[in-house]
């Protein structure tokens, strides 16, 4: 099974989950009368090209694709949640993308940084003969524990709001189903409730790998002032998404080796923040989503219709 590990994706979306594979991806959500519903979509040749195989660019490929799809995805589920008739504005739907993109760097990446400046700031004052290159790791390395503070304490935070938990419980039964599957156990509820909740290749550890990345290479350019520190940042995001896409594929097709599994629990125990364990409804639908993006995937293999 090791050579489909990097194949199969999912993503929690409001009341279902949405299952992406390397051909197209189906979205089950479940409706006000508890009905399932289905959605399924090829993968435009973005996702299926040449450029999906080239290591580095693929990673910036794959968080695109969280955003883009993750999103209409997203508004769909919503729609059949409130029981509106589906409805997916194109324009509307990609302003939200880069919206909800924009306010993540600057309150991940730019905020910590202008913080790391005010720590080394602070540093000089106090410290004015220490070496400049101290100065700097001393504020690089605060810029880091801020961001990391950040992201799992908003992680942490909405956790606690009902539909969230909601969501994180729908996360938890995307993990489990992929866990099963790649398992080879039967796709039932009853049996992939007993699968963990974590998974090596969850978004999850994408933001941690992405938070201890910023701090050792951004500690490399030294203390600089505000504005190009800012800059540097903003530059470096899809360096450092890039690498981190790259790390976890590794870490996942060699996760049986024990120092793999050493160096990614940090990544699977922050996936606690983030999944719940699901009621056996949200295992259904899950397993629905997974099964029709696999129904999907064979009938784009041979040529057949996708809906």
């Amino acid at each position: 099974m090791t050579e489909r590990l990097p194949t199969y994706g999912g993503q929690a979306v409001i009341e279902g989950v949405m299952m992406r594979g390397s051909q197209a991806l189906a979205v089950a959500v479940r409706d006000p009368s508890g009905n399932i519903q289905l959605r399924t979509e090829p993968l435009s040749n973005l996702y299926r090209g040449r450029l999906n195989k080239v290591p580095f660019l693929r990673g910036l490929l794959g968080l695109w694709d969280a955003l883009g799809l993750g999103m209409k995805s997203l508004m769909y589920s919503a729609n059949v949640a409130a029981g509106e008739e589906v409805k997916i504005e194109g324009g509307a739907m990609w302003a939200t993308v880069l919206f909800s993109l924009a306010l993540s760097i600057g309150l991940f990446f730019l905020l910590p940084a202008a913080a790391g400046a005010g720590v080394e700031w602070g540093s000089r004052a106090l410290f004015g003969a220490a070496p400049t290159g101290a100065i700097g790791w001393v504020g690089n390395l605060a810029e880091g524990l801020i961001r990391l503070a950040l992201i799992v304490g908003y992680v942490w935070g909405i956790g606690f709001i009902p539909d969230v938990k909601r969501l994180y419980g729908y996360h938890g039964a995307e993990h489990k189903t992929i866990n099963a599957f790649e398992a080879g156990a039967p796709l039932t509820p009853e049996s992939v409730a007993q699968f963990p909740l974590e998974h090596p290749r969850c978004g999850t550890a994408f933001l941690l790998v992405v938070v201890v990345l910023s701090i050792l290479i951004f500690s490399v350019l030294g203390p600089l002032p505000l504005a190009t520190r800012l800059i540097s940042r903003l530059l470096l995001v899809p360096v450092l998404a890039a690498i981190a896409y790259e790390y976890l594929r590794f870490t996942a097709r060699y996760i049986s080796n024990s120092f793999i599994r050493v160096i990614v629990a940090p990544n699977l125990l922050m996936q606690r923040l983030t999944t719940r364990e699901p009621d056996l409804q949200m295992l259904e639908v899950s397993i629905a989503a997974f099964e029709t993006m696999r129904k999907t995937e064979g009938e784009a293999a041979t040529g057949g219709m996708i809906a």
